[in-house]
């Protein structure tokens, strides 16, 4: 098949079962065209089930690129997202479902997530906290960071979340950035049997940031730990002598819930600024559609909650709509027992009962690596809907996590969204989406997607393009944090007054998006446009492979040349002893492309390797694999996960060329 030819030609498509079909709470197709022909009355309807302190005046005011929702309306999120659950069935329900690494766990009731809330609120009120601060959380994936993040809004402080694998650097330029005054993170936490070092890291972070006036520390791995004198204070201590009585803030639909950091190409972190109201309206919708949440599901979104899927989709989405959220503090690869179990989800998924998993390509992938044997050792039957999120799936994993872990029977939720968008924009709906592995479907009602050209003409169905946001929604950023000139460059110039979120997509002739990753990631190779994520999802077909990245090096004659690094399956690497052994493999695969492709697509190298630069949240860095392809010095490493992958491949990178 040649390069010319798209994906979305190929493949089966995978109905909802009548069953789900019946039950689902997205289950009458009118609502795309309710909601397309009027936007802003179906986002209105979805506002009104949040609890209104003061009723807005108007829907939307839209001033490209800004936009207000629901002006003039007050509310708190705290009190969506918790309290008002106490005066109905739920008051009594479970909250929050915890375990550690250590295979420790815990539960909270709505009712002792309240009480917990309202106590950390006081909390920061009695350190000086005021509407309008910010407060910096570094925090391990434990309930408290739920919590903190909660009482925050409880009292109208923007949070700003840090995921607690950055380095001290990274914390310090965000800490300066939005200029928190008090910082709330933990002596430490589990990773792989080990104890990372939150608190050393802190300090080291705030040696730069006399701003902070306070550090609460949170005691959750017991290791020892120095405590400042006048500045740092145990969480535990704060809270048994905290009021039980703190009133939440009434706040305007526009004013700031959170500020969330995430990596430009160059330049400093841009902190993406999200508002209250219209967020909390995204989070809620799609909350609900999205994952059909049920009165009895235990629901999974394995993200951290220093991520927007954590903030989105672990907090504020599912307990709006209060359900019951899993969490988890370690690695997928650890057993309880302190050694490598890779097995782990699973066994987690059989003890706990859960019901809906949300996770990301990259640990689908990883688990394609380790082994069918892990998932097949597990009773996975309590699973009815699973879902991806971070970056396009391929097909070959899509239909791994098909058969391994839905088993043919559950709806597969493929979403597309960004830190910026705030919450889902592109998804099935599962009681209604026929889907096709490898798209992410259609856009969420409410949304409307197109696919353009450089010049901003709508390209046909079958013709790769750029995508783009036509209308204004609810939960979209609202501009980056003391850098507005910067939001309206990055997002609205390209294309005025449309929405740009630097992404190539495809849209068959069904209407569905098949997303092809960052555009800087589209190849043009002597004169053909190539898609990596294309080329990625042909080399996960072969059989000796795991994962692959693919980017394309300048070329004196071509322009650009494909290069991929491969990691290969577990199950082979006892094939690849000898240098001559993994020629022969590098050499299969070369040719394998070739042959789905067309020669065309061809890689110039094929590098095998044991792993890939990842930031923490599993999103491959393929800006780093330019530049070591490309022989050039690295560009920014702070929100890298492994540092030692990176010189890994350069070394491996440096014998190829020899």
């Amino acid at each position: 098949m040649s390069n010319e030819e798209a994906a979305w030609q190929l493949g089966e498509s995978f109905a909802p079962s009548p069953q789900f079909a019946s039950a689902a709470n997205a289950g009458d197709p009118a609502i795309y065209a309710r909601a397309e022909q009027n936007p802003e009355a179906w986002w209105a309807e979805w506002a009104l089930k949040l609890q209104w302190d003061q009723p807005w005046t108007e829907v939307l005011q839209w001033t490209p690129p800004h936009a207000k929702w629901f002006v003039g309306g007050r509310l708190n999120a705290a009190t969506n997202c918790v309290h008002r659950h106490l005066a109905t069935h739920r008051r009594h329900r479970r909250a929050i479902v915890w375990e550690g690494e250590p295979g420790d766990t815990r539960t909270l009731t709505y009712e002792e997530l309240s009480q917990q809330v309202v106590r950390f609120a006081s909390v920061l009120k009695d350190l000086g906290v005021q509407r309008g601060d910010r407060v910096m959380l570094y925090m391990p994936m434990v309930p408290e960071a739920a919590v903190a993040m909660l009482a925050c809004a409880h009292i109208g402080a923007p949070h700003s979340v840090v995921f607690g694998g950055f380095s001290a650097d990274s914390l310090k330029e965000r800490t300066q950035d939005c200029a928190a005054k008090v910082v709330v993170t933990a002596d430490g936490y589990w990773r792989r049997g080990k104890v990372v070092p939150l608190k050393q890291t802190v300090d080291e972070a705030l040696a730069d940031c006399p701003d902070v006036k306070h550090v609460v520390v949170l005691k959750r791995s017991g290791t020892d730990v120095e405590m400042q004198s006048g500045r740092d204070v145990w969480w535990h201590t704060l809270m048994e002598s905290a009021r039980d009585v703190c009133d939440a803030e009434p706040m305007e639909s526009e004013d700031p819930l959170f500020v969330l950091y995430t990596s430009g190409s160059t330049g400093k972190p841009k902190g993406i600024l999200h508002t209250t109201g219209g967020y909390l309206t995204g989070v809620t919708a799609t909350s609900k559609l999205v994952f059909d949440l049920k009165d009895d599901d235990l629901y999974w979104c394995t993200a951290d909650v220093g991520w927007v899927t954590g903030h989105s989709y672990v907090v504020y989405g599912p307990l709006a709509n209060g359900a019951t959220v899993f969490m988890y503090e370690g690695s997928p690869d650890w057993g309880s027992s302190g050694a490598v179990a890779r097995d782990r989800f699973w066994e987690m998924i059989e003890r706990h009962r859960i019901t809906i998993l949300y996770t990301a390509p990259t640990l689908i992938r990883a688990c394609m690596k380790w082994g069918d044997e892990h998932p097949a050792g597990h009773d996975l039957s309590s699973l009815r809907l699973i879902g991806s999120v971070g970056e396009p799936i391929n097909p070959e994993a899509w239909l791994w996590y098909n058969r391994h872990i839905g088993h043919g029977r559950c709806p597969i939720v493929d979403t597309w969204w960004q830190t910026e968008t705030g919450a889902i924009m592109i998804t099935p709906l599962p009681g209604l989406t026929t889907t096709r592995p490898g798209s992410a479907s259609r856009p969420f009602p409410g949304i409307i997607a197109d696919v353009v050209d450089e010049a901003g003409t709508p390209v046909p169905p079958g013709r790769k393009g750029i995508l783009v946001i036509r209308n204004p929604w609810p939960s979209m950023l609202r501009t980056i944090w003391g850098d507005d000139d910067r939001y309206q460059q990055v997002y609205w110039s390209r294309f005025p007054g449309l929405y740009f979120p630097g992404d190539g997509a495809l849209r068959d002739d069904a209407g569905n998006f098949w997303l092809l990753g960052r555009i800087d990631d589209i190849m043009l190779v002597a004169g053909h446009n190539i898609s990596t994520m294309e080329m990625e999802s042909v080399l996960v077909e072969h059989p000796a492979v795991a994962e692959a990245a693919v980017i394309g090096r300048t070329h004196d004659v071509k322009g650009q040349a494909p290069v991929a690094f491969v990691i290969i399956r577990e199950s082979r690497l006892a094939d690849m002893t000898t240098a001559e052994l993994r020629d022969a493999l590098s050499n299969e695969l070369k040719e394998f492309v070739a042959h789905r492709l067309g020669a065309i697509c061809r890689p110039d190298e094929v590098i095998l390797t044991a792993d890939l630069p990842k930031t923490r949240s599993g999103k491959i860095m393929r800006r780093l694999l330019r530049d070591i392809a490309e022989g050039r010095i690295l560009g920014d490493t702070t929100t890298l996960a492994d540092p030692a992958v990176v010189a890994s491949l350069q070394e491996l990178h440096a014998g190829e060329e020899a």
